[in-house]
């Protein structure tokens, strides 16, 4: 008798958790809304170019005097001082030279000293008639000819002490050695590039853009430059250059100067520069890129003459349904989107779920909003 109580007391149990269920699924379900409230007015969209890091200048660095070279102890990348050594030449051939210019002063001076002592004497001896005009005028010639042959042996002791100097090359200026071009003794004539280096301060970044892009640039504009490798360093820099000639079709190159620096800046690096252009309607709104329809039944990719259009839904508050609106494109800034067409401030965009929304669909606003 117990049995059946306690199976009748079950079913019951059963029964009514099943109508319980059945009036849960007949009950529609309500999704949350997370939107984005269109308040911001963006008169620029930004504009990404990639390249590459370049030393400002770029200075080889080469002997005034030729020799064979000491051991070159240089690495690529190292970092000098101004003043630091960068590369030795063997001294004993340039110590020779000076040894032979002293030699040569030395002689030199002991012949002016004995043409002047000849000329005292025979302006002595023709002060008492005991020799001519003749001799006098000889022997100041002489003793002038010895006087610049002096000048002469002094001038090239000066150039052989100097060359001795030049033997030993340093850095120009604080900076990074950026190739090195002389092995160790080998044998260099003046001029032959021994190392490059460039200043740690100043850099820059080239890139071509088309035409329209170019035409509306002008020296000064700012921009901002990104490290590829360290995307959380961004740099300020400004138009420094503008090609007047394309070097490709509709390709014209621009130069950008870093007007910021950094322990890691190196050059080579891949970087990212951001330029800001006008909006065509000269204004726009923007919104996160979460907030796109993506199910392919409409937008445009634009083109040079039409600007792009996708979906978005628009909450409506007094329906508290969403309904799908077509906006036009302006372009990216700062990771948003910028509308031009389409939106109004004011208007409530979902920017989360998107995917899981259909036009008309009811929605329950959340509070949270971006």
């Amino acid at each position: 008798m117990r049995f059946i109580q306690s199976a009748a007391v079950i079913s019951l149990v059963l029964m009514v958790g099943a109508c319980r269920e059945e009036e849960n699924a007949s009950e529609p379900v309500i999704r949350g809304l997370k939107v984005h409230e269109i308040e911001e007015r963006e008169r620029t969209q930004t504009r990404r170019f990639p390249g590459v890091l370049e030393p400002s200048d770029l200075t080889v660095i080469s002997f005034e005097v030729g020799g064979t070279l000491d051991v070159v102890e240089l690495d690529v990348g190292q970092r000098l001082d101004a003043g630091d050594r960068i590369a030795l030449l063997d001294t004993a051939t340039l110590a020779f030279q000076v040894e032979g210019a002293e030699a040569a002063v030395a002689q030199a001076q002991a012949n002016a000293r004995n043409a002047e002592a000849t000329l005292v004497r025979q302006e002595e001896l023709l002060s008492r008639g005991s020799t001519t005009r003749v001799a006098v005028d000889n022997a100041r010639t002489q003793a002038q000819a010895a006087a610049a042959a002096l000048e002469q042996a002094e001038a090239s002791l000066d150039s052989a002490l100097e060359n001795l100097e030049k033997a030993e090359l340093r850095a120009p200026f604080d900076g990074v050695v950026n190739s090195v071009e002389a092995t160790s003794f080998a044998t260099v004539s003046p001029g032959t590039p021994i190392a490059s280096m460039y200043s740690a301060k100043g850099f820059e970044v080239s890139f071509s853009v088309s035409f329209d892009a170019v035409s509306q640039l002008v020296i000064g504009t700012p921009a901002q430059v990104r490290l590829a490798d360290r995307p959380d360093i961004t740099l300020s820099a400004v138009v420094s250059e503008i090609g007047a000639r394309a070097d490709a079709v509709s390709s014209f190159p621009i130069v950008l100067e870093l007007r910021e620096t950094h322990p890691v800046l190196k050059a080579g690096m891949a970087v990212e520069a951001a330029i800001d252009y006008p909006l065509p309607t000269r204004e726009g709104y923007t919104l996160p890129l979460s907030a796109l329809i993506k199910d392919g039944l409409g937008g445009s990719p634009g083109d040079g003459q039409e600007r792009a259009t996708a979906g978005v839904f628009v909450y409506d508050a007094e329906s508290s349904t969403v309904e799908r609106r077509e906006v036009k494109l302006g372009g990216i800034r700062e990771n948003m989107l910028v509308v031009t067409e389409g939106l109004e401030i004011g208007d409530l965009v979902a920017s989360a779920g998107v995917s899981f929304l259909k036009e008309g669909q009811e929605v329950r606003l959340l509070d949270g909003r971006d």
